[in-house]
């Protein structure tokens, strides 16, 4: 509720004038049967026409100020609710994005859009239900009582045992729901992870008939999310009626005990039955407004939790500026994942001089996409130190060490927008001459200018429009737009012919020395001709040196050569 509230004190003038509305509207409600009583008893009882219009122009009166007042609040309430809606939202955003990859990890990606979302989605209906509901519910509602009392005092009893039966019905209601509907939200978190996986792996999952499977698991968590659901709202099922039931019962007690009213008191007798009414909408509005406040709580926390994660990897008290060359170094470096059992990388250590390119192999799961990653800090070393240019990463400003390094994942990544913008990403303010010169080194700027719109192609998103080998060189040319200092290629060659991965090594090696290099490969062909190769294995260094070196001495190398090339053991 604290978060709630503290994003509303930043739209507290509206809020009080939204309550001020909601304030006129109650009252205006509260009036109509007082009045109705005075047409009643003053203008029928007596055949009083000019009592009766004076009081029905009033009363209309009364309804007009009503209305006016029910129309600004709700437009108040919309406004402000879907305003806290866009606050919270960019907030969670923003910060998800300074977060580390093992933050996000640890939330997990499926679970920050449910919260991004829905949980949002849940507060901005509940700000939305306070600023409708939240004044006027009990002013009508202890109005009502006490008209009801000054009306016909003998119904204080009555109206004293309903309201504790009401109460006692909310607090059980509070007190049931509120875990429900939390479960509901992790069960939600769990259909959209399933949903996500599915989409972003639809090609693999059709490959091998796995459909079946797949709707199996859909069909699992949309049940429990069913199941979940309808626990919660069986919640409210069965209170909700409970709640109409004790009212409409005071109202029929209120008949009974007011069977011999005298006739010059029907008016009134009428009013305290109207303000029955009245008592039993106020009541059920403010059960409402519980339940949303039930979800919204629920939700509210889930949001909070996005908020206050902060980055697993601390910022530097005194950052580093150094001129990054490419210069690294790896000193005895140990590497484990949260909550894993075993490290990734056991005491790691190697020097790569900058301008060199260094080739790193190994059997699949053997570390070598774990070790790149901690060069641009995506995650930091549980042991040991990684320098780059004599300074520990850990100690350089961020923006400064990732401004000099581009990366080229496994996995082709591209996103919605023309060819230039993706290549862009890379640096914005990028010539088309250089996004050529960049797309020409990567082999891309031939099939580019071969489409009819050239660079001004659209990609949708994901580049589902391109094949995998073209996905991959444009990877490569928006990493090469950016002109590192250091370049982490991640086996980003698997989909190209070897002519064509030839080439694209060709034109790296041509640029010049001014670039550190490291390219993972499943291929020997495609880090035979580096300057140094890393031969990792279970997450330790194997041999480390020139190919020659590395098949007179590091058996693994020479498996891998002999499995992929053949020859004798001297690379022959």
């Amino acid at each position: 509720m604290k978060l709630i509230l503290h994003y509303l004190k930043r739209h507290m003038g509206i809020f009080l004038i939204s309550t001020l509305f909601l304030t006129m509207e109650a009252f205006a409600d509260l009036l109509q049967p007082t009045f109705m009583s005075y047409i009643v008893d003053e203008g029928v009882a007596r055949a009083d026409i000019g009592q009766i219009l004076f009081y029905g122009a009033v009363m209309l009166g009364i309804a007009a100020v009503g209305a006016v007042s029910a129309v600004m609040r709700n437009q108040f309430a919309s406004r402000t609710s879907q305003t806290v809606g866009k606050e919270l939202r960019q907030d969670m955003y923003h910060n998800v994005q300074s977060l580390s990859l093992e933050n996000i990890d640890r939330l997990q990606p499926s679970s920050i859009i449910t919260r991004i979302t829905n949980d949002v989605t849940q507060v901005q209906e509940f700000i939305n239900s306070i600023m409708r509901m939240m004044v006027k519910a009990p002013i009508t509602c202890i109005g009502a009582i006490v008209l009801i009392i000054i009306q016909t005092p003998k119904q204080a009893p009555v109206m004293a045992v309903i309201l504790a039966a009401v109460s006692a019905l909310i607090l059980c209601n509070m007190k049931i729901g509120y875990p429900r509907f939390g479960t509901v939200q992790k069960k939600l978190d769990r259909l959209n992870g399933v949903s996500r996986e599915f989409l972003s792996s639809v090609r693999v999952v059709k490959a091998f008939q796995a459909e079946e499977e797949e709707a199996g698991k859909f069909s699992s968590a949309s049940v429990n999310l069913a199941a979940a659901n309808t626990a919660a709202l069986r919640t409210m099922a069965v209170f909700a009626p409970f709640i109409n039931l004790a009212v409409n019962f005071g109202i029929v007690l209120l008949l009974w005990i007011s069977r011999n009213q005298e006739s010059s008191q029907i008016g009134r007798l009428m009013a305290s039955v109207n303000y029955m009414t009245q008592v039993l909408f106020a009541v059920t509005m403010i059960a409402n407004i519980i339940n949303t406040a039930v979800r919204a709580l629920a939700s509210s926390q889930r949001i909070q939790e996005v908020l206050s994660e902060t980055p697993a990897q601390a910022a530097p008290e005194h950052p580093l500026r150094p001129e990054i060359k490419g210069d690294i170094v790896f000193d005895h470096v140990f590497f484990s994942y949260a909550g894993a059992g075993q490290n990734s990388l056991e005491d790691v250590s190697f020097h790569i001089p900058a301008g060199k390119t260094v080739g790193i192999i190994g059997p699949t799961g053997s570390g070598k996409t774990t070790l790149v990653n901690l060069v641009p800090r995506f995650y930091d070393a549980s042991q040991g130190q990684i320098l780059v240019d004599g300074c520990d990463v850990r100690q350089i400003e961020e923006n400064l060490l990732r401004a000099a390094i581009a990366v080229v994942p496994q996995k082709a990544l591209l996103f919605s927008g023309t060819i230039s913008d993706n290549l862009r990403w890379g640096r914005q303010g990028a010539s088309e001459e250089e996004l050529a010169e960049a797309a020409a080194i990567a082999c891309a700027d031939s099939f580019i200018r071969e489409t009819e719109q050239g660079y001004l192609t659209w990609l949708e998103q994901g580049g589902v429009n391109l094949s995998g080998g073209q996905k991959q060189r444009l990877s490569l040319a928006r990493a090469l737009v950016r002109k590192p200092r250091i370049l982490i290629l991640d086996d980003c060659t698997s989909a190209l012919d070897a002519q064509t991965e030839s080439a694209v090594l060709k034109g790296l090696r041509n640029m010049g020395g001014n670039m550190t290099v490291l390219l993972i490969s499943q291929r020997i062909s495609a880090v035979m001709q580096a300057d140094c190769i890393l031969c990792l294995d279970n997450g330790a260094v194997q041999g480390f040196g020139t190919h020659k070196e590395l098949m007179a001495g590091c058996q693994i190398y020479r498996e891998i050569y002999d499995s992929q090339i053949g020859g004798d053991s001297n690379g022959r």
